[in-house]
């Protein structure tokens, strides 16, 4: 089935070989595709040029909103595709996706994802109602300046799309607690450019309340060990980045 909408799927990527060639088949839809590998140590950027309709290009990544924005800006066509690897673009979404870009007036469209971890479907743990947009006019849209946790911007009027998206983003318990840290020393690094200085308040309260909340009242015990879980990594995140926001005022590394 080809589709007479011109649209480029984009993604960014650093060692994702055992996802990237499953991508890119799930991409069926688009005109063409465009990779911005953060220069990976695996066989990512091999297995995507080997692909027809793939434009592969290589960029140091500094932050999620600057790449993302850069890839953007590569794309031939208004019409764009923004999905993370970690997600699968079912045929019913991509169907969907197809008549969209022939008969909607919106310029972005928000997909709801259905978010698994350790192979279990997590249905509460205030990730039961996760909208993010991932089909877009990039004359419309642009990523906002947060190093992570970046929004994308709309100017327009937006659509949400009937079809979900599920979201693998559990690799491994020491991958997932990597992004996790990833994460908070990005959001660390914010705090630090805004003047924010962590007290006893940021240690103490601000981690045991994250966890409060996404255990007990957004119901993660209703999701067993794997919402207990997802609620402690969160919670240390929270107790990370404030560590991390108190080295950089120290200069320690």
């Amino acid at each position: 089935m080809e589709n007479p909408a011109k649209i480029t799927a984009i993604a960014i990527t650093l060692n994702e070989a055992q996802n990237i060639e499953a991508y890119i088949e799930s991409l069926w839809f688009a005109d063409e595709i465009v990779i911005v590998d953060s220069f990976s140590s695996d066989d990512t950027v091999v297995l995507a040029s080997k692909q027809p309709k793939v434009r592969v290009l290589q960029r140091s990544f500094d932050n999620f909103s600057s790449q993302k924005n850069f890839a953007i800006a590569q794309a031939k066509n208004t019409w764009v595709t923004f999905f993370d690897l970690d997600e699968t673009i079912t045929p019913q979404l991509a169907e969907e996706i197809v008549e969209k870009s022939k008969n909607s007036t919106a310029v972005a469209f928000f997909v709801k994802r259905d978010f698994y971890f350790m192979g279990k479907r997590i249905r509460y743990s205030g990730l039961q109602n996760d909208y993010v947009v991932r089909f877009f006019n990039k004359n419309h849209c642009r990523y906002n300046e947060n190093l992570v946790h970046e929004t994308l911007e709309v100017n327009g009027r937006s659509e949400n799309l009937k079809n979900s998206l599920p979201h693998h983003t559990y690799k491994s318990f020491d991958a997932y607690t990597a992004k996790a840290h990833q994460y908070s020393a990005l959001q660390a690094e914010m705090r630090y450019k805004k003047g924010e200085k962590p007290n006893y308040y940021h240690f103490l309260f601000r981690p045991f309340y994250r966890f409060l909340n996404q255990f007990v009242f957004r119901l993660g015990f209703l999701d067993g060990k794997e919402g207990f879980i997802l609620a402690y990594v969160s919670a240390f995140s929270v107790f990370k980045r404030y560590v991390n926001l108190w080295l950089l005022y120290r200069k320690i590394e």
